[in-house]
């Protein structure tokens, strides 16, 4: 196209380390670290199918689910890219039970901590289905220059500078807010970098899809029972009956909503009284990209980033998409409050 010109994630953060005053060059080279790791994990998946990298590690991890060895690459790749930063003090990640601290002179006086999942929708390795990344950023509370402590990692949704995910897919993705603006960029394999590809992302205030698990659903809430029933019937004035996707990869399934529209479900169920999902390493990063680019995210009755961690690896119920269609399912859980399911 004549006069484009080519923006790479590393220019475009550097344009934009004007909105972070106090970080200077300090996020700047953060997310030029995580954008490193990505494009080195990116290899890795797109090779999953030909190397030993594919099925079990023989291992489990702190969620009692079988780690696949492309999810134990992924979560030490980006340990060691974060740790090389120089300006990260710790690392959260689903994949392991305690935090993880760094104490090397550089790391130590680092003003950031991230929570990440490194590898999510991992189930879906072996049948080629599009996987991916979360991560999440937050300053620290404990004093420079200490290690990092645990209350560094229970900070509410609302303190996050930083959001985003990585999308393994057709092509890959890179998303990410600071809380002004949802920007994407598409790795270009010609040239090894990431390239912006989509500017300041606005979600629909309303979409044509519903996400859930539809099998759980003699287990579910009878608001969301009830949401369901809505979304299947037909009214024209409102574009209903929705369409329903479920990937069963929450980085996939939130990204095409974000784009086109929808709302993705989670709630607790009979069998998950508190839902499945992290809220450190998933809901709030998703919920900070979801609330930038103009949606919703909610456990139903409660704003996801309003919510105190109590522990590291702590579940609850996930709303969050477009910011009409969450509120619906609001009122729907408000008018048919549960009794048990």
């Amino acid at each position: 196209m004549e006069g484009y010109t080519i923006k790479t994630l590393t220019q475009f953060i550097i344009e934009r380390q004007a909105e972070f005053p106090y970080a200077t060059g300090e996020f700047t080279r953060l997310l030029y670290h995580m954008g490193i790791a990505a494009k080195v994990v990116n290899k890795k998946v797109n090779k999953a199918g030909l190397v030993d990298i594919l099925g079990l590690a023989g291992d489990v991890n702190v969620q009692g689910e079988e780690q696949k060895k492309l999810d134990v690459f992924a979560n030490w790749r980006f340990i060691q890219s974060l740790k090389s930063s120089g300006e990260c003090c710790g690392v959260a990640s689903e994949e392991n039970q305690e935090i993880i601290t760094f104490d090397d002179d550089l790391s130590l006086d680092g003003n950031y901590i991230v929570s990440m999942d490194p590898l999510d929708g991992s189930s879906n390795i072996d049948v080629n289905v599009s996987i991916g990344t979360i991560f999440s950023i937050y300053r620290r509370i404990s004093p420079r220059g200490t290690k990092a402590v645990l209350e560094d990692f229970l900070q509410p949704g609302s303190k996050q500078v930083c959001a985003g995910y990585i999308i393994y897919g057709s092509s890959t993705m890179l998303v990410y807010t600071t809380g002004h603006g949802v920007y994407g960029f598409t790795l270009d394999p010609s040239i090894g970098e990431f390239c912006l590809s989509h500017y300041d992302i606005k979600t629909p205030e309303d979409g044509p899809f519903y996400s859930i698990n539809e099998g759980n659903y003699a287990k579910m809430p009878r608001g969301i029972q009830q949401y369901i029933k809505y979304c299947q019937v037909e009214d024209k004035s409102t574009g209903r009956p929705y369409s329903a996707r479920y990937i069963g990869s929450l980085v996939s399934d939130f990204h095409r909503n974000l784009l086109k529209g929808g709302v993705f479900l989670y709630p607790e169920t009979a069998a998950a009284p508190n839902g499945k999902l992290r809220l450190i390493y998933e809901c709030n990063p998703i919920a900070f990209l979801a609330e930038s680019a103009g949606g919703k995210a909610s456990t139903g009755s409660e704003r996801i980033l309003d919510i105190k961690p109590t522990s590291l690896h702590q579940r609850v119920p996930f709303i969050v998409g477009s910011k009409n269609m969450v509120e619906r399912v609001e009122e729907k859980l408000t008018e048919y409050p549960s009794n048990g399911h």
